[in-house]
Formats: C-alpha cells, sequence, structure tokens
C-alpha cells in the first residue's frame, strides 16, 4: 500500500468536500478500498459488513466482474453520445423495454437520469408539463410526506420531509407540502378510525385546503427508507389510489430504494396492488457501478407529451448514457436469472425474525421492523410511552460506533437503526448482523 490510511485522511481532509459535510466525522472517517459480495475492506486492512449495501443501491454486492466486464465492452464501443431528440443508443432502446417489461402494466415509456434527486426533478417538470398541456396551469403543488426522501437538489429538497436537510438552504421552492406519514409505529389516527384510512385521508384533506385546481402530484415511497424504513399499513395505498383518482392528482412512487427486488417484489406498490401514474427509480437499476436512474409514465401521459404543441424543454447531458445503460441491463440479468425479489423475501425475513427475537424484548427497542431486505430498528427512552431519548444522549450514534467497532457499517435516522445489505448476503452473515446489533445495543443501553 502506496499510502497508509492517515495520510489518505489527510488529504482527503485537505481537498474533498463530502455529501453531508462535517469535517469531525471525517476526522475519524473510513476510506474503503476494495469490496467483496456484502463486505468492504478499509484503507487499514480491516473488513466491514455492508449493512446498507453502499447507500442502499449496492443489490448484487460488490466485485461483480460481469458488470465490469458491461461497462468495459460498452467504453470500447461507444463511451458516450447525445441523449437528446434526433439521437439514441442500442442500449438505452433495450434498456426501456426490458424496465418496461418488469414494471407496472400501466408504465411504459421512460426518461433516464443519473441519478434519484434528478428523476424526483424529472417528475416534478413532467407533472406540471402534463396538466399545463391538458388547460390547468394552475396544477403544479407537489404533495409529499413527513420522514419521505426524494433527493437533495432545490426541488427535491422541498419534496424531502426530513427537517434537517432545509435549514441552511432555505427558502425552500414554494409549492411543496407535507402531509404526515402513515408511520405505524406513531401515527396517530382519530379515535376509532381506520389507521391505514386515516392517514391515507391525510391526502384528501391536504388536496381540499389547497384546492384540487392546484395539486399536480402527491410522491410517495412505498416504503419510506432514509426516514427509517416505515412500512405503511394495509389498505393505506389503495385509499391514496382511490383519492388521486378522485382529485385528478398523479401518484407518483418513489422506487428509488424500493425498486428492482429489495422489498420482496421487483416495485414496491405490488405489495397492494395498486398502480402509479409515474415511477422514478435509480439505485439497483445498476447496483451502484454506475450512476443511472430514470422515471416512467404511462401512456396517457405519454401521449400527451407526444402530441403536445410545446417542446418537453428538459434534459440532462447524461441521460440514456450507452455505458449506464449497459451496465443496468448487465445488472438486470443478474437481478432476474439470481431472482432477487425471492431472495430479498426470504433472506430480509430471517433478518427481521432475528433481530426481533434477540431485541425485541429490550426495554430500549420500540419496534424492530421491516419488508423485503429493508429493516429499521427503533430506540426508544420509554418503551410504554415511546418517548424518544434526548438528542444530546447521541443514543443512535454510540450504537453506530459499537456496530462498527464489532465489523458492521449502516447508517441511522437520528435513533433508528436502518439496515439493508445486498441482496447476495450470506446467511452466515445475517446471523453476524443480528449478532452484532445485538451485542451494540447491549453495550450501549444495557
Amino acid at each position: 500500500m502506496t499510502s497508509t490510511k492517515t495520510e489518505l485522511l489527510t488529504r482527503d481532509r485537505a481537498h474533498l468536500i463530502h455529501p453531508l459535510h462535517d469535517r469531525n466525522l471525517q476526522e475519524k472517517g473510513h476510506v474503503w478500498i476494495s469490496g467483496d459480495g456484502a463486505v468492504l475492506t478499509d484503507a487499514d486492512g480491516r473488513e466491514y459488513i455492508d449493512g446498507l449495501a453502499g447507500l442502499w443501491n449496492v443489490v448484487a454486492g460488490h466485485g461483480r466482474l460481469e458488470l465490469a466486464r458491461a461497462a468495459s465492452g460498452q467504453m470500447e464501443q461507444l463511451g458516450y453520445c447525445s441523449g437528446y431528440s434526433g439521437s439514441s443508443n442500442p442500449p438505452a432502446i433495450r434498456l426501456a423495454q426490458r424496465i418496461s417489461d418488469l414494471t407496472y402494466p400501466s408504465i411504459s415509456r421512460f426518461f433516464f437520469t443519473s441519478g434519484g434527486g434528478e428523476s424526483t426533478e424529472s417528475c416534478v417538470k413532467t407533472a406540471r408539463y402534463y396538466w399545463k398541456l391538458l388547460g390547468y396551469p394552475h396544477k403544479t403543488k407537489v404533495i409529499s410526506r413527513q420522514w419521505g426522501y426524494h433527493g437533495v437538489t432545490l426541488a427535491a429538497m422541498s419534496a424531502t420531509g426530513i427537517t434537517a436537510y432545509w435549514p441552511m438552504f432555505e427558502p425552500r421552492v414554494p409549492g411543496f407540502l407535507h402531509i404526515p406519514s402513515p408511520y405505524p409505529y406513531r401515527y396517530e389516527a382519530p379515535s376509532g378510525a381506520d389507521p391505514a384510512v386515516a392517514a391515507a385521508d391525510e391526502l384528501e384533506q391536504a388536496i381540499l385546503r389547497e384546492g384540487p385546481d392546484t395539486v399536480a402530484m402527491f410522491l410517495a415511497e412505498p416504503v419510506q427508507g432514509a426516514g427509517g424504513v416505515i412500512v405503511p399499513p394495509d389498505g393505506y395505498f389503495q385509499r391514496i389510489r382511490e383519492i388521486c383518482d378522485q382529485y385528478e392528482v398523479l401518484l407518483v412512487s418513489d422506487e428509488v430504494i424500493t425498486g428492482f427486488g429489495r422489498t420482496g417484489r421487483m416495485f414496491g406498490l405490488e405489495h397492494w396492488g395498486i398502480e402509479p401514474d409515474m415511477i422514478q427509480f435509480a439505485k439497483a437499476v445498476t447496483s451502484g457501478y454506475f450512476p443511472l436512474g430514470g422515471i416512467g409514465v404511462n401512456e396517457r401521459i405519454a401521449q400527451v407529451m407526444d402530441e403536445g404543441k410545446a417542446t418537453w424543454m428538459h434534459a440532462y447531458t447524461y441521460s440514456a448514457h450507452p455505458v449506464g445503460c449497459a451496465v443496468a441491463l448487465a445488472n438486470l440479468d443478474i437481478i432476474e436469472g439470481e431472482d432477487f425479489p425471492s431472495q430479498a423475501a426470504e433472506k430480509g425475513r430471517y433478518l427481521l425474525d432475528g433481530l426481533q427475537s434477540a431485541l425485541g424484548d429490550h426495554p430500549h427497542v420500540g419496534e424492530v421492523r421491516g419488508l423485503g431486505l429493508m429493516v429499521g430498528i427503533e430506540l426508544v427512552q420509554d418503551k410504554e410511552t415511546k418517548a424518544e431519548f434526548p438528542a444530546a444522549e447521541k443514543v443512535g450514534i454510540r450504537i453506530h460506533q459499537a456496530a462498527q467497532e464489532r465489523g458492521l457499517f449502516s447508517r441511522l435516522r437520528q435513533d433508528v437503526f436502518c439496515l439493508a445489505p445486498p441482496v447476495i448476503i450470506s446467511r452466515s452473515q445475517v446471523d453476524r448482523v443480528v449478532e452484532i446489533m445485538t451485542e451494540s445495543v447491549g453495550e450501549v443501553l444495557g
């Protein structure tokens, strides 16, 4: 090794600005140098189970040579070309057709981006464009949910319902508002009401307050990921679909985390038997091996776009990037060939059962929840009242540090520990994750 970890971190601090930049965190940060399957190796030689699959995205695991070869082969043939109208390339054409075959039957047309934030921006602009062409120029507002994460470009940040992302960049973009999350552990429905229906009816109330003629779209993750792995109750999305239809509001499913098998189905809303009007995706489409995302629209929206008298003046230099599309095609071969939805369902249930058995009775574990290979462990000061720990106690951070000392690296939302390892994780590695979390919670909270 030509440089020690200490030397690398010194140069890092001198020249790099990081996402969610915090210089103190970088003082003792990791410098990842290699990955193999569900394991990452730091520059000091220590190995860690990748508890969040990178950032929810490396579903196929690290070191997949078939993805590297797909990128290399396409780079040798055609490294880049424009995707603007008047230009195309075979990998992009094949990828659009392939995703059409995999996703909701009504979604058949696709625009490619470089990632999830761009995908959110693309859906917002497409919704506004669609309604303007139909003669409803005031239908511009976007409703999303508390604890929703949709990216941090300015409009995407305004849609994101995690307030910590807002203060230093406000004012937010006008026309974005949030309703309560259906969060089963914390949502308080009116007395006697069905919590699923009551949480969904928050959308109807918001639409009526704003005026249906002003609301363009409702944006929601099937399972709220970065917000703490919040799984909605059955009946919630069925009622959401009814409300969107009643008030002519586009339902947009943010499948950036839930798409391509993570929840145990190929796409998240399949669990509840409904279809959105638009989807947005990224992350798992290439297993993170190339920055690629996109949106999909149904034929009703596509027809308006095709017949519109005004050009859809929305564009990215790297839309339909041939290398990214080639990697995505190779990755979809893995996802389908190795049946990732079934793997995620089986391994996710095994992980959830293990954590619930080990931690479910702990006095400071309020809930262990999940769907597919997505799990959240909510830590509380008082299990009976669900009272949270004071932020100053940094309970989640301390448990995260204890987990790293034992060889597990993941992420938090305050005192909710999130887990979503690569789908290819082994059963023995899942067992080790359960052991590490049990030991780490015990060390910090007794």
